[in-house]
């Protein structure tokens, strides 16, 4: 039986006659015991296991239970957790950003400020549209939100000038606001629960009037006249205050913060790459030959050091020829004029540089400082040192000595004419303008180091402002130190820097009725290249009773060009004109 089911079931093969038996179609009776053979119907019972009869129960428990400890975890065991998370939905801290101080000038006119830009909550800086203000002024990098709505830089931060340098102050204290939502993020509800603090307010020393004019007249005569830059600073004698300071050319601090079309950052990406380094602030950070605006301080050197007296003559006859003892030619320093037998004073006036070749280094019978006693007496003078300025990268400036020389020649012997160039500010001599001005007027005020500065004050009306901060500010003592000049050494500095712009002397365009202007020029060669030249003024005014001291750079222009002078006597004018705002 067994083995007629199996060959049944395994091994049936249809018959190739193609017809179909019964069998091969209905079911066997044999293996049905519940067929009704008459019929050929019944019933097919197969009974259940008892683990199929369990398993839907066991199936629901299971669910049941993880059901059950996950509620448990998130109702008992983690529920502060999820509490904060269901508000946080819920409740949505918003950061509210704290203006920036703003900063004027010291009349109250507005340098810098915030304004309200539409469908946003960051406030826009902006600056003053008159050119000339950028490179003291600098610029921010404004907050910034991802594309979330999120900020990932949360506060205005300084990048240049007055804007870094004093960003502590500027800088508030971010508020947060909470928002209560629905569930479909619709705002329920808004309340202040942290109050924003703005940033403290700055005024300057500046006056913006001056400022605007020492700029302009500087950028004029640099484009009409075939320089490629230029630089001017003008400050209280007496407590160094920076009344203005200009660098040419600058850039445009408003596109540096604000700038968001395609045109303004291609701007900003050509003032990046422009070879005249708008971004330099030459004031501080410009480094130049000085020439003979260093002839001052040479002549009180010599003067205080007893190698001249006040009434000794030396010759000036175009030109000094130092003999060649090795039968080489001989080495000849020259003179820009002959100016046959001249005095101290009289050597300032005319800037005579065959006198100061002599008192430099000496010649024949005449003795000289020598370069230890220049070093010393210009470090004297501040020269070489940084001023202290509030402004960020200042640099000092550049001393010629034998040690320098070793460091930066191949051929480090230091000879006789680089004594002689280095006494008339040439050679390695570069200083800044802000040195130059702190010296001339340490001429002026008969012997004080003043420290250049551009910060007057700061303020808040907001109650919760940091005070302390704003009060150690305000109480700044700013450096002044006492030289201990010979004053009867330094009157005869004074009186042939009087006679530069009298007639005879170098700048007598510079001689302004109501003003009694004090000055010294300087012509510097630079490079290798013949015809171009450095020009350069320092004074200060008025003579008998000095309150501002100056200094006026123009770089790298034709030799035979009108130079400093006539770049600040538009200036100087102006100041004479209002006299009553500027001189009372």
């Amino acid at each position: 039986m067994i083995k007629n089911i199996f060959r049944k079931k395994f091994f049936k093969k249809r018959q190739s006659g193609g017809e179909i038996n019964p069998e091969d179609i209905f079911m066997d009776s044999s293996n049905l015991p519940g067929l009704d053979t008459e019929r050929m119907e019944g019933t097919f019972d197969r009974p259940i296991s008892s683990f199929m009869e369990f398993l839907p129960l066991f199936v629901l428990i299971i669910v049941f239970s993880i059901f059950s400890y996950r509620l448990f975890t998130i109702q008992i065991q983690n529920y502060d957790f999820y509490k904060e998370k269901s508000d946080n939905n819920r409740y949505n801290a918003k950061l509210i950003i704290a203006n920036r101080g703003e900063i004027y000038d010291r009349n109250g006119e507005i340098l810098a400020k915030n304004t309200n830009v539409p469908y946003s909550d960051i406030l826009k800086r902006e600056y003053i549209e008159t050119p000339g203000f950028s490179n003291f002024l600098g610029y921010v990098s404004s907050p910034k939100k991802d594309n979330l709505d999120n900020f990932w830089q949360d506060t205005y931060i300084g990048k240049d000038g007055i804007e870094l340098f004093y960003d502590e102050l500027l800088t508030g204290v971010n508020g947060k606001r909470i928002v209560e939502k629905d569930v479909r993020s619709s705002v329920e509800s808004e309340n202040l629960i942290v109050k924003p603090v703005p940033g403290a307010d700055l005024t300057l020393t500046i006056d913006s009037a001056l400022q605007e004019k020492l700029y302009s007249s500087i950028r004029n005569w640099v484009n009409s006249k075939g320089f490629i830059s230029g630089a001017g600073i003008i400050m209280d004698v007496n407590n160094g205050e920076v009344f203005a300071l200009a660098s040419y050319p600058e850039y445009n601090n408003n596109l540096m913060t604000n700038a968001s079309t395609t045109e303004e950052k291609k701007e900003v990406a050509e003032s990046l790459l422009d070879k005249r380094t708008p971004f330099l602030n030459r004031v501080t950070s410009g480094l130049f030959t000085p020439g003979s605006v260093v002839k001052p301080f040479m002549a009180y050197g010599a003067l205080n050091e007893g190698v001249i007296s006040p009434d000794k003559k030396l010759l000036s006859k175009g030109a000094i020829v130092i003999e060649n003892k090795y039968g080489g030619p001989d080495t000849v320093f020259r003179d820009w004029k002959v100016h046959g037998w001249v005095n101290v004073v009289e050597a300032i006036a005319v800037s005579s540089d065959e006198y100061f070749y002599q008192v430099g280094g000496g010649y024949q019978e005449q003795k000289g400082l020598g370069i230890t006693k220049i070093d010393e007496y210009a470090k004297l003078f501040g020269l070489s040192t940084p001023t202290g300025i509030d402004l960020p990268g200042e640099i000092s400036g550049v001393i010629p000595t034998p040690d320098w020389k070793r460091i930066n020649f191949i051929d480090g012997e230091w000879r006789l004419g680089d004594t002689y160039h280095t006494s008339i500010g040439q050679f390695g001599f570069q200083l800044t303008p802000a040195e130059l001005v702190r010296y001339t007027a340490s001429i002026a005020n008969n012997g004080k180091l003043v420290t250049p500065h551009l910060f007057l004050s700061a303020t808040s009306s907001n109650e919760l402002s940091n005070k302390e901060l704003i009060n150690q500010f305000n109480n700044k003592v700013w450096n002044i130190q006492n030289l201990n000049l010979n004053q009867n050494s330094l009157k005869y500095v004074k009186q042939g820097m009087k006679n530069v712009v009298l007639p005879g002397g170098t700048v007598s365009q510079l001689n302004i009725p109501g003003l009694d202007v004090a000055a010294k020029s300087g012509t510097a060669e630079i490079g290798v290249v013949k015809g171009r030249v450095n020009s350069l003024m320092v004074g200060y005014f008025p003579y008998e009773n000095p309150k501002y001291a100056f200094a006026v750079i123009l770089e790298n222009g034709p030799v035979d060009a009108p130079g400093a002078s006539w770049a600040i006597k538009p200036v100087l004018e102006y100041i004479a004109e209002n006299g009553e705002q500027y001189l009372d």
